[in-house]
């Protein structure tokens, strides 16, 4: 496999083999308009960051451009693919398989993908194998969750090359987040030992948005807009009692995108409490003085936590570790909704608290427009690099243009939401809530 480091895409080989996509006519003498591989996207795109760059245009970072090329590097009707979700679910992960099959099938002429079900268990598990055919997933779309199933935590990377080997698998879609890239990657340092020519490609899901080098990850706007249900309901709780308060508690362990998008498109939210940003609960400028002082001026009040918010008032969260070596966290809905009952009752002060937590129908559900049309572009591209032995890389949209990120790029670093950053200044001007509370 070669690879130059840095933003540079590992290849399988020289792809030989004529697209069969050269014989595609988009009109009467006309040809589409295939990427070359000299063809980049900027990692930074601003002149001020430019400009901090002293060497020549050759040396600014890039990452290689998304898309069908001339040559691919497999013969298609010998490929066959294979298929595996892993991680929660996400909106448009039956999108992204119906799509990668689509594409596969009609544009390059694969005959044979596989489906590997409860993620990376069916690459050890005989019994958890599926034929995946056009006909089988003609309307999965139409479904949350994922037709083939998920679950988190590694495997055996000796044994679940063994599979792809036997099986004779050309290229492996990975479609997760993080630990699932990992898992990709560990899977694809055990192919480059054994020196075999497969191609391992990670779709990347996460409705956290919190992948680095994407504009947005899918299932990120279906998330925030399903959350805006939950917060109306909030606000309507709310403004039907004296001192109402409407508590919801959103997904985002370690990243505050979703909270503070739903906010933003809410207009309804007075108070977001994010990971990112630590607050102080009691004491003079702390939130439950600046939460009684919202209900002594306008008798209700809506507030929103990230899952990861305050969790540095909560005992043992950083000790057990899920399946996949997430921190597993406390619970800080039920933790504020008691701290605020708490402190008003203290306080001789009357209120009416309701607390919603969402979470799990928000991930659960099919994909929106928006998403739809994400999920289907991602695949696409996912297999126009397959085919060109494209390894060790995320398929991501970047500056909204598809790219292609090396997996060690994609998971060096979490994406969080900048706390002195644009996104954050605009959820403080639609609170109303003061920059920190402390």
């Amino acid at each position: 496999m070669a690879s130059d480091g840095g933003f540079d895409i590992a290849t399988l080989g020289p792809p030989t083999h004529d697209s069969p996509l050269l014989g595609l006519r988009p009109a009467p003498g006309g040809t589409f308009t295939f990427v070359e591989d000299d063809d980049r996207v900027l990692v930074d795109h601003r002149l001020t960051d430019l400009r901090k760059h002293s060497g020549g245009i050759e040396d600014v970072p890039a990452f290689e451009r998304a898309g069908a090329r001339r040559k691919i590097f497999f013969k298609p009707e010998e490929t066959r693919m294979g298929i595996v979700t892993c991680g929660g679910l996400c909106p448009g992960t039956n999108n992204v398989i119906r799509d990668i099959l689509m594409a596969a099938t009609y544009q390059y002429g694969v005959r044979r993908i596989v489906g590997f079900r409860y993620g990376y268990r069916g690459l050890v598990d005989k019994e958890l194998r599926v034929e995946l055919t056009p006909k089988s997933v003609k309307e999965i779309h139409e479904l949350g969750g994922t037709v083939l199933g998920t679950s988190r935590g590694p495997q055996n990377v000796e044994e679940m090359t063994d599979t792809l080997e036997e099986l004779g698998i050309d290229v492996l879609f990975a479609i997760g987040g993080d630990g699932t890239t990992r898992g990709a990657l560990a899977i694809s340092g055990e192919i480059r030992r054994r020196e075999l020519k497969i191609a391992v490609i990670v779709v990347p899901k996460t409705i956290d948005n919190d992948f680095k080098f994407m504009d947005e990850s899918f299932g990120h706007v279906t998330a925030y807009s399903k959350a805006l249900e939950a917060i109306d309901s909030a606000h309507r709780e709310a403004q039907a009692a004296l001192n109402g308060i409407g508590l919801v508690k959103l997904m985002g362990r370690h990243s505050g995108f979703i909270a503070c998008a739903a906010t933003l498109a809410s207009n309804q939210v007075n108070f977001t409490l994010i990971p990112e940003v630590p607050f102080k609960l009691d004491g003079e400028g702390g939130f439950l003085e600046a939460l009684k002082a919202r209900l002594e001026y306008r008798d209700h009040a809506v507030v929103v936590a990230a899952e990861g918010a305050g969790q540095g008032y909560l005992k043992g969260s950083s000790e057990d570790r899920d399946a996949s070596g997430n921190v597993v966290l406390e619970d800080i809905g039920p933790f504020l909704a008691g701290r605020i009952r708490e402190y008003f009752k203290t306080a001789g002060m009357e209120i009416t608290l309701k607390y919603i937590d969402p979470s799990y129908i928000i991930r659960s559900i099919k994909a929106s427009a928006p998403d739809s049309v994400l999920c289907t572009d991602l695949a696409i591209n996912a297999v126009h690099a397959a085919m060109c032995g494209k390894t060790e890389m995320v398929i991501a949209r970047w500056h909204n243009d598809l790219v292609h990120v090396p997996m060690r790029q994609a998971i060096s670093e979490r994406n969080t939401v900048d706390p002195a950053g644009p996104l954050w200044l605009s959820v403080l001007g639609t609170t109303g809530q003061p920059p920190s509370f402390s």
